[in-house]
């Protein structure tokens, strides 16, 4: 089993984060693993124009897409 993350943009088109992000491209054996890196990057990650991930396991979808975008105050 490997665990990665599909960047897309606001329309949810694929893409690539404008600049390198440490990890981008890695295959987690957990989703667990997965999940602590995007919580860890996310905001490398939309500073690199990424606004939406979706986690993959062995390429199916197991979520998403989920916004990088911060949620307004309550």
């Amino acid at each position: 089993m490997a665990f990665t993350w599909r960047y897309e943009n606001a329309a949810g088109a694929e893409v690539e984060p404008v600049v390198p992000v440490e990890g981008e491209h890695a295959a987690f054996s957990t989703q667990g693993d997965a999940e602590t890196w995007i919580g860890e990057n996310w905001p490398e990650l939309l500073a690199a124009e990424v606004e939406q991930v979706t986690l993959l396991e062995d390429g199916a979808v197991v979520y998403g897409p989920m916004s990088l975008q911060e949620s307004p105050p309550a």
